[in-house]
């Protein structure tokens, strides 16, 4: 009767087990890399909205031509695509660091010729093995596990910087359309700024020749015609700017087209949202990116710390011997087998790889606490903001009234000859300031309420897939 092989698996198995105690310490995260949050946003009076930023949040603004242009960039703007190529990147990467953990099956094939010499003369023989390998590493430590969910966390990781590339371009794309209305609002102003002094230059020239007027009035006057159709070539210049920046952000080249003049005050933006700072931690698409990134260093950490601890392999094979062409009785040759492969000594390898792990585990705490601060800083810039920029435009439109006051008086009051025609031209100068200031205030409110958005996470949500995992 045929005896049947002693197994080595049991042996090999306790051996591990007597090394396994050669693994150092996990070591903890610092201290100084700790999160905490403050309950509740310092500028309260700012958050009277809804409870959250709602998803394409663009949409509520009521203007078809800023959700078109939104939704080309998100299609075709080239940062993104990137983000998303790297994401396939990753993905694959997951998947090729997770088939390590499967066993592996090869054909193998040899052949050889050889030629011996005895009494009756030479022989000639050649010998054909073809077969199949099989070998499989238990993965009893958790390295192999570990290594994959590093991986699995860094493709987590970099679809996260992919929707927060998304937000960054569509929060960009609103700006630079924000931007571009604001232009087209300061070019209608300074267009008919153009038209008043035309005229008015007209009248004094008229009245300079008649001696009603001074030189000196006169030469102020054409000065601010002048000024005014220099800051018309001015402003078209950095109109065609807006333009083509706003075309790059959407994947196109060249210019486009302008708003219409009132596109700005068209805008609505919705109330700003309310949200506790706790809430900040599952909504932004960069703090959950540097979640991930911080998950993958830490189980980087335990996959160099299992390196310390023996690798157990099988291994099999089975195979035909073929000793020449016409062998019709092929030998039939397998094998059976396990190994062990436990580190010794390697000059301090294992523990400077260790070391790397643990830096690289903390370099990412920090990095996770830094983007947490700075997610909160910018929460509450964009809420102080709110606050502050709109009591700046009340005064700025309040000014703006009374300087339009003040320019009807002073004319009344040349045309009555009370005054000379130099009141009346600073009385149009701060006018024209006034109304370019509330242009430019109206621009920064809804640039604000943008960075707003974009701070309080722009309505993004973890994916479910990510949120099972945590």
């Amino acid at each position: 009767m045929m005896r049947r092989p002693p197994s080595c698996l049991p042996a090999l198995l306790a051996v591990a087990l007597a090394l396994s105690a050669c693994a150092p310490l996990p070591k903890a995260v610092p201290a100084q890399a700790e999160v905490s949050l403050p309950a509740q946003w310092s500028e309260t009076e700012a958050a009277a909205g809804t409870d959250a930023v709602a998803e394409g949040w663009w949409r509520q603004w009521g203007d078809a031509r800023l959700d078109a242009l939104v939704a080309q960039a998100l299609e075709r703007n080239t940062d993104l695509l990137a983000a998303m190529a790297r994401v396939d990147e990753a993905r694959a990467n997951w998947a090729a660091t997770d088939a390590g953990r499967s066993p592996s099956l090869n054909l193998a094939a040899g052949a050889q010729a050889g030629r011996s010499l005895g009494a009756f003369g030479s022989t000639h023989t050649r010998s054909v093995q073809p077969g199949l390998q099989a070998s499989w590493e238990l993965d009893l430590w958790g390295r192999l596990a570990q290594q994959s969910r590093a991986a699995e966390q860094r493709w987590q990781a970099s679809r996260a910087d992919r929707d927060a590339v998304a937000l960054a371009v569509a929060a960009a794309t609103v700006q630079a359309y924000v931007g571009l209305c604001a232009l087209q609002e300061q070019l209608a102003i300074t267009e008919a700024t153009v038209r008043s002094r035309a005229q008015a230059l007209q009248l004094a020239q008229d009245q300079a020749r008649v001696g009603y007027i001074s030189q000196l009035q006169l030469t102020q006057a054409e000065a601010e015609y002048q000024n005014v159709l220099q800051q018309v070539e001015q402003l078209q210049w950095s109109l065609r700017r807006q333009q083509n920046a706003l075309q790059v952000l959407v994947g196109e080249a060249g210019g486009g087209t302008a708003p219409p003049a009132g596109a700005l005050a068209a805008l609505r933006p919705a109330p700003v949202p309310r949200s506790l700072p706790s809430q900040l931690l599952e909504r932004r698409p960069d703090i959950a990116r540097a979640r991930h990134l911080l998950a993958a260093t830490e189980a980087g950490m335990a996959a160099q710390r299992a390196a310390f601890l023996p690798q157990v392999s099988l291994s099999a094979s089975v195979g035909s011997l073929l000793i020449n062409a016409l062998d019709y009785n092929p030998l039939t040759v397998w094998s059976l087998g396990g190994s062990l492969l436990a580190p010794l000594f390697n000059g301090g390898r294992l523990d400077a790889q260790y070391g790397a792990a643990t830096a690289q585990r903390d370099q990412a705490a920090y990095a996770y606490r830094g983007t947490v601060l700075a997610a909160f800083a910018d929460v509450e810039n964009a809420l102080t903001g709110t606050v502050r920029l709109a009591r700046q435009m009340e005064h700025a439109v309040q000014r703006r009234d009374v300087l339009e006051r003040t320019l009807r008086f002073a004319h009344d009051r040349y045309e009555a000859g009370y005054a000379s025609y130099l009141e009346e031209l600073d009385a149009q100068r701060n006018l024209y300031q006034a109304q370019l200031d509330v242009v430019r205030l109206r621009q920064s409110e809804l640039e604000n309420r943008v960075a707003l958005y974009k701070a309080l996470g722009g309505g993004w949500s973890a994916p479910e897939e990510a949120q099972a995992l945590k």
